[in-house]
């Protein structure tokens, strides 16, 4: 039973390359959480291979992977300090400063932004600023994590109220803009210093693009008539079909979609025909029921998976 992420290697490599020269130096590589379904080793050796020194990582957790060729910068503010000798946490209020009390070395400072997550306000800029001075810390760059609602539009907005508030001589990380408007962001105000942290659109595209498929296994199928059980809950069969078990479920990320619509709830789906569920995901099978006259997978068979890869844990990355 297999969760797999097929990659065509040549058109990931070519997608992944491009965005970094689009970006014209501008781009810090994120490489957080479950490695956007590569695994975070696999991303990082790429960061290597691609020339960056920095990459960005989700918390303080995710450190102990970091190769040494690579400094780490933590994105999310955290209520104790590092372990790594090199790691740069960011620092949101003078409580995150306090955590790092006897702790040396370089901090980002996330601003506020309508995502209203962690971060200063343009008020609070400067008692911060100053704590962080007084713990004998320095100041790596200004961050600003901008949501992705709205347009490129309204997020530079929300970057120009920033700017009188800031020094020009310190760097200031944006993050959910395209390389056109990071462009003209660098254009308008040529004595600054702007860097995009990138993630899922340089690991995955946006939207997702092609060159990745997540696919799982039938390991089983069985014909089932209505009114019989089956599954954990013992389910009762609502029509004649074929009873699929796929395998793969919650361990692997497998949930039920977000639809108002039960019959649109599947993530699975065959020869481009939605795979009915019987039973939601569980550890590591799903329960398909595929109703007579839909196409019906076999035992061997691969089913389609529609799912975030930053939600999935795939047993196998099938390189092509």
């Amino acid at each position: 039973m297999t969760l797999r992420l097929t990659v065509d290697r040549n058109a990931w490599s070519a997608h992944v390359h491009a965005t970094v020269a689009d970006y014209a130096l501008g781009l810090i590589p994120v490489v957080k959480g479950n490695g956007y379904g590569f695994g975070r080793p696999t991303l990082h050796r790429l960061a290597i291979e691609a020339g960056h020194t920095l990459v960005c990582v989700g918390t303080v957790h995710e450190l102990h992977d970091v190769p040494a060729e690579l400094t780490p910068v933590v994105l999310t503010p955290s209520l104790a300090a590092p372990d790594h000798p090199a790691a740069v946490p960011t620092v949101g209020s003078v409580q995150h400063v306090a955590a790092l009390a006897g702790w040396q070395g370089q901090v980002v400072v996330k601003l506020a932004s309508s995502m209203r997550r962690y971060g200063v306000a343009p008020d609070q800029l400067a008692e911060l600023t100053r704590a962080v001075s007084e713990a004998g810390l320095s100041t790596m760059a200004f961050g600003l994590h901008l949501p992705l609602a709205g347009d490129d539009t309204a997020r530079l907005t929300e970057i120009e109220a920033w700017l009188p508030h800031l020094p020009a001589n310190t760097p200031l990380w944006v993050s959910h803009l395209t390389p056109e408007s990071l462009s003209a962001l660098r254009s308008a105000h040529a004595h600054r210093t702007f860097a995009v942290r990138v993630g899922t659109a340089l690991w995955h595209g946006v939207p997702r693009r092609s060159f990745l498929q997540l696919t799982a296994d039938v390991v089983h199928t069985q014909a089932v008539s209505a009114g019989e059980t089956a599954g954990y809950w013992h389910t009762q069969v609502p029509h004649d079909g074929t009873l699929v078990a796929i395998g793969a479920g919650s361990t692997h990320g497998l949930a039920l979609l977000d639809e108002t619509d039960p019959a649109r709830r599947s993530p699975l789906h065959f020869q481009r025909h939605r795979l009915p569920l019987l039973e939601r995901p569980h550890m590591h099978t799903t329960l398909a029921l595929v109703p007579h006259g839909q196409p019906c997978p076999a035992v061997g068979d691969r089913v389609d998976v529609q799912r975030p890869l930053i939600t999935s844990a795939p047993d196998l990355i099938e390189w092509t």
